[in-house]
């Protein structure tokens, strides 16, 4: 597809829709910085032009300019992704969707909330929280993330093994398509056998197919009380052979994390948090349980405990403080920051059936032998959504650019062999997309594409993403 460049023409319609103060040029390069880059590795690609509208109306008259002069338009939230969703690899304009940032209202009486895309994750769950209730997808980058890219990635979290993942929680959306055309995907209800479910279509659709404006989320009664273990093992391969077992035992913890060692090392170092490990423990499980009564908890601990005297763990830590509970977690949330601090790095989003998950690790680093990379793993252990992060170190600029890819393909075959894919969280954006044949045959591809093509016949809305 060709695209045209931005004319003075164009700037001038775009300043009349969304303000001079909501529009941003090149010429602002300071200001322009953050809206090349996203959280994925060291690209950078400059837009030609930032726009800042404020509501659907505003969106709509921008994607009716561009689609009726064949302008790109990348939308983009806060950009925290990790699969340059939200980067303007064909320039043209970036569609911020920072100022789309109410809570319109949280139904009570039916357990409802409708929102705008600009809406930090933890914000709203804080908000919710206050009134009872709860919204328990939480990706790690909760603090800065939109909602908006919360669902066009469909994200996960540690609390999805329990919860789901954002597309559980989503009734309806308000979307403009590329067209410039207004619509809702759906209905205000728990149930809908109407036709094709666009809400879901919309879901993980990466920004690909319209630019979401309002969303309607369920939300269920909050859970008080909590209780956070971390426990050691002796072996990474034990530490995940462990997860199936808890879950044989009846029990459904609300997160179950899986960190190896040199994970809580580096995030340890990067956090200034002191975490005792003995010499010989190599991995750690993260186990969060949640509920209404304190003793219950308890006693499904005691289980966990039963199941884990099978094991070769260390001495158990069970936070008995706030602190400790949310020293925990800052841990856990903030291993890819501690990986990125260190070198240059590759995070891979695997996921597998989580009994397979020790097959899996035991295969990455096999694989990392055969192709001399180093990598450090950690994830959702309990849905069997394992990050890869792989470090550059000291491998040449040659073996990394031109041999890595070879080892990444192994490892994603691997996961399909397992029967499980190559992303679980991230979306495929621009970096995995040379990948995606690999987990999707031709038939899903063409499928895809065929949908892709329906909702926006030119192509404009972030070309070259997925496919």
């Amino acid at each position: 597809m060709k695209f045209n460049p931005i004319t003075p023409e164009a700037i001038a319609a775009f300043a009349e829709i969304v303000g001079q103060e909501h529009m941003l040029l090149p010429a602002a390069a300071e200001d322009m910085l953050r809206y090349t880059h996203d959280e994925t590795e060291d690209l950078r690609y400059e837009p030609e032009v930032v726009l800042k509208p404020a509501n659907a109306a505003e969106i709509s008259r921008i994607m009716q300019y561009c689609y009726e002069n064949t302008i790109p338009v990348t939308p983009r939230g806060a950009g925290t992704g990790l699969s340059g969703g939200a980067l303007a690899i064909h320039k043209g304009v970036i569609l911020s969707t920072e100022r789309l940032n109410q809570i319109i209202a949280i139904d009570e009486r039916n357990l409802q909330a409708i929102v705008e895309p600009g809406v930090i994750t933890q914000v709203f769950q804080e908000a919710v929280i206050e009134r009872g209730l709860f919204y328990p997808p939480d990706p790690s980058s909760r603090g800065s993330c939109f909602l908006g890219g919360n669902l066009s990635e469909s994200s996960g979290g540690p609390r999805a093994v329990k919860y789901g993942v954002t597309k559980d929680y989503v009734l309806n959306m308000e979307v403009v398509l590329p067209t410039g055309e207004v619509t809702w995907t759906g209905a205000n209800v728990l149930k809908n056998a109407t036709g094709y479910n666009l809400t879901q279509l919309m879901v993980g659709s990466e920004g690909t197919l319209g630019i979401i404006t309002k969303i309607v989320f369920k939300l269920i009664p909050y859970p008080p009380q909590n209780l956070v273990m971390l426990v050691p093992f002796r072996s990474e391969e034990e530490a995940c052979a462990a997860v199936s077992r808890i879950f044989m035992a009846g029990i459904v913890p609300s997160a179950m994390e899986f960190m190896e060692r040199e994970a809580i090392e580096w995030t340890s170092r990067y956090l200034g948090l002191d975490v005792l490990m003995a010499a010989d423990e190599q991995a750690h499980l993260l186990i969060e349980l949640d509920g209404n009564d304190m003793d219950l908890l308890f006693k499904d601990a005691e289980r966990v405990y039963e199941v884990l005297e099978s094991f070769d763990v260390g001495e158990i830590l069970v936070a008995d403080t706030e602190k400790q509970k949310e020293d925990l977690w800052r841990l856990r949330r903030n291993v890819g920051h501690a990986v990125k601090s260190n070198s240059i790095y590759k995070e891979e989003d695997t996921v597998v059936p989580r009994a397979e998950l020790p097959v899996l690790l035991r295969g990455v680093k096999e694989i990392g032998k055969k192709y001399n990379f180093k990598s450090v793993c950690y994830g959702h252990a309990g849905d069997g959504n394992l990050h890869i992060n792989i470090v550059k170190g000291d491998m040449s600029d040659e073996d990394w650019n031109n041999k890595l890819p070879e080892g990444i393909k192994e490892i994603f075959r691997l996961c399909v062999e397992l029967g499980g894919t190559i992303s679980g969280e991230h979306g495929i954006g621009l970096v995995q997309r040379q990948y995606i044949n690999i987990a999707l045959n031709e038939v899903q591809l063409r499928l895809m594409r065929g949908i892709k093509e329906l909702f926006d016949p030119r192509g404009i809305l972030n070309p070259g993403k997925i496919f």
